[in-house]
């Protein structure tokens, strides 16, 4: 696997879009997702931890899915393809996390369904970017 064929640009720009539409996706369902989350706003701990500790999480998962798409393409990612393995990789990994998750903690399916379609959302958004970015230059 060639780790100096990323494109950084591409990995930057598809973890500032994913971070930017999960915030949207978070405010537009704020209330039905701490009402399946179980939480009470009013006794939240308000804290910008979070929020950095979920772009530096989509950074590092546009620089895995650079390296998948990037192995998997021989080195030249598509758009096509990026969405592509944006859905199989959400597919095999966080929509079976999430399920299996959200069970054992006595969670419903109404906050899988809200926290798994920000995550495919997520994944689509960092596959696409990555391969319409392409390949780095140098």
């Amino acid at each position: 696997m060639d780790f100096s064929a990323v494109n950084w640009l591409g990995v930057f720009a598809a973890a500032v879009v994913a971070w930017l539409f999960g915030a949207a996706w978070y405010m537009a369902l704020s209330k039905p997702w701490l009402k399946a989350a179980k939480l009470d706003p009013a006794t939240m701990k308000k804290s910008p931890l979070p929020f950095i500790i979920s772009f530096i999480a989509e950074l590092v998962m546009a620089y895995v899915m650079a390296l998948v798409v990037g192995a998997m393409t021989g080195g030249e990612p598509t758009l096509l393809a990026g969405i592509i393995f944006g859905f199989v990789l959400w597919l095999g990994f966080v929509a079976t996390t999430l399920s299996v998750n959200h069970r054992y903690e006595n969670f419903g399916w109404d906050l899988t369904l809200i926290d798994g379609g920000h995550w495919l959302g997520v994944l689509l958004i960092i596959g696409a970017v990555i391969g319409w970015f392409g390949a780095s230059a140098g």
